[in-house]
């Protein structure tokens, strides 16, 4: 009898060796359910200002040096999701869209500023959406210091992750969502990509 209470004791502890972390995956079809805390890398000669991961496959950072997407290449991105300009790309000084494609990267364009020409609305939260979901791979999302990114961060956590309002605001906290900036007024971006008011958002007095 006791040995076979050795025995099992043993099968036990190999199963509970064989079995990996659970995973958090925020892309795919079948994400995982809970949104882990962002963690805040390193940005030098990488990032401007940002560069957080989500969970096993989600990046969130400010625009990219060279050196920057081929680092985001070398840790699995196969997606990237550029928020900012063609003004603003035009002074990057390397052609992002052209070297991510030599990288074998998928380069996915949602330039928004917040005025008509370019407003922050549902449109780009559902593109992004759809992008979440069918990337083969690690997904890198930025804008110039992860503050646009942030934002759009937030609004798909509480429209399509179903994320409530206080815990996707600090997530998106966590990386540059500056919601308490006095710079702010009027409606602020996550608002206008949910087309709602958040009475939840920080303020500036």
């Amino acid at each position: 009898m006791m040995r076979i209470q050795r025995i099992v004791a043993v099968l036990i502890a190999l199963t509970a060796v064989s079995i990996p972390a659970a995973a958090q995956r925020m892309t795919g079809a079948h994400p995982t359910g809970a949104i882990p805390s962002p963690e805040l890398l390193d940005t030098t000669s990488l990032f401007n200002s940002r560069f957080a991961k989500v969970g096993d496959d989600l990046f969130i950072a400010g625009q990219p040096t060279e050196r920057g997407l081929r680092e985001a290449k070398a840790r699995g991105v196969t997606t990237i999701v550029n928020l900012r300009t063609p003004p603003e790309m035009a002074r990057v000084g390397f052609d992002e869209a052209a070297l991510a494609a030599q990288l074998g990267m998928t380069y996915v364009y949602l330039p928004v500023r917040g005025d008509s020409a370019m407003p922050y609305a549902p449109a780009t939260v559902a593109r992004f959406a759809n992008t979440m979901e069918h990337a083969n791979g690690k997904v890198l999302l930025h804008c110039t210091v992860a503050w646009r990114a942030s934002h759009l961060w937030a609004a798909y956590l509480i429209t399509n992750r179903g994320v409530d309002v206080p815990a996707a605001l600090a997530n998106a906290r966590a990386i540059n969502l500056g919601d308490a900036d006095p710079r702010m007024s009027g409606r602020q971006p996550v608002e206008q990509f949910l087309d709602r008011d958040l009475p939840q958002l920080k303020r500036a007095p």
